[in-house]
């Protein structure tokens, strides 16, 4: 799939404020400070459509962006991060469970895990909710470039068996800085939004 253009839509909080129509949808999915608006701007290859930051918790509504004009990318609040209020993680909660339950528009879920780090409690529960949910999932490794191959490849296994995958399911090695995984993730992506 070639990118011609990104643009930012909308932010909502509430299905009201979902962009209309029927255009299929790929959400991004993790937690707080994983790179979901890294591997965003990677993969529509815009440095700054989705607005990056140091400060984990900085995307707290739903950002709507249309690719192509043919489907959106949603980018999903992070979970996971303490310095949050409760009753606002509630919030976020709440609203990204409304979302992933009811928006019939949604054709997939990139789930997105640091591979630096073991996946959290939070991340296999997402992941056990999107499989019994039947939405199709990968999972997008993260900041493949911070580690050395053999490094990476431990984390993937890791990994793997942390979720757990089983035979079948999709686990990408990505870096926004590099590029490595843009491809595979379009492709991936490619065959959701087609159907």
């Amino acid at each position: 799939m070639k990118i011609i253009s990104a643009e930012f839509v909308v932010s909502a909080v509430k299905a009201a404020n979902y962009p209309a129509g029927g255009l299929p949808e790929v959400a991004l999915a993790g937690r707080s400070n994983v790179g979901k608006s890294s591997l965003l701007n990677k993969i529509v290859n815009r440095k700054s459509l989705a607005r990056t930051s140091n400060t984990p918790g900085r995307t707290r509504q739903i950002n709507f962006f249309l690719v192509n004009g043919l489907f959106y990318l949603v980018d999903l609040p992070g979970y996971g991060y303490a310095r949050v209020p409760a009753h606002e993680r509630e919030k976020w909660g709440k609203m990204i469970d409304d979302y992933l339950k009811k928006r019939k528009n949604l054709k997939g879920i990139l789930l997105l895990i640091d591979s630096r780090h073991l996946p959290a409690a939070q991340d296999i529960q997402m992941y056990d909710w999107i499989k019994s949910n039947g939405i199709p999932v990968a999972v997008a490794v993260t900041k493949a470039d911070k580690l050395s191959r053999s490094k990476l490849l431990r984390s993937l296994e890791t990994i793997r068996a942390g979720l757990p995958l089983v035979p079948g399911d999709l686990m990408i090695p990505f870096s926004a800085e590099t590029g490595q995984g843009r491809e595979d993730l379009l492709k991936i992506i490619g065959r959701w939004v087609a159907g």
